[in-house]
């Protein structure tokens, strides 16, 4: 009896783990061994810039500045984020270096834009910089503003 036992736990446990190993494996990604070619890196840089783009686009409606004023916010975004980029692919000799880079950036980019720009404004961008910017919401009023927008035409 206490053999029967053994070997029914025994079959019981082998099972178990034999679908623990199989399960694991079903979710594993395959992973491809291959570098992107020319064309992929391009098409991925031209997606990127477009969407860097558009943020900026939906960014700048939230603000309160007139078109000029924009259109130079616009420049220092673009010419900021290039910027950063370029510090974070270059190599540091420790983390704390290119941390203190950045914040350094950060700090002093936008200097000169304070005396054009309402405070307010120029809060908004340091939110932007911090990464406390929610594009979803901007989206969102976009497209009630739409809406309403057809509706009155609609109704007209």
């Amino acid at each position: 009896m206490k053999k029967v036992v053994l070997f029914i736990f025994a079959i019981l446990l082998g099972l178990n783990v034999h679908a623990q190993r199989r399960g694991s494996s079903l979710n594993n990604i395959p992973q491809s061994n291959r570098e992107p070619t020319k064309q992929e890196i391009a098409k991925y840089e031209r997606e990127a810039e477009e969407r860097k783009e558009e943020y900026i686009a939906n960014f700048l409606t939230t603000l309160e500045a007139d078109e000029f004023q924009k259109q130079i916010i616009k420049i220092n975004l673009n010419s900021f984020l290039e910027e950063k980029i370029a510090l974070l692919n270059t190599k540091f000799e420790h983390r704390l270096d290119r941390e203190e880079a950045v914040k350094n950036l950060e700090d002093t980019h936008f200097l000169e834009l304070q005396e054009l720009i309402s405070k307010s404004d120029m809060e908004k961008i340091k939110d932007l910089i911090k990464g406390d910017f929610n594009e979803k919401e901007v989206v969102k009023d976009k497209k009630k503003k739409r809406k309403k927008k057809k509706r009155k035409n609609n109704d007209d």
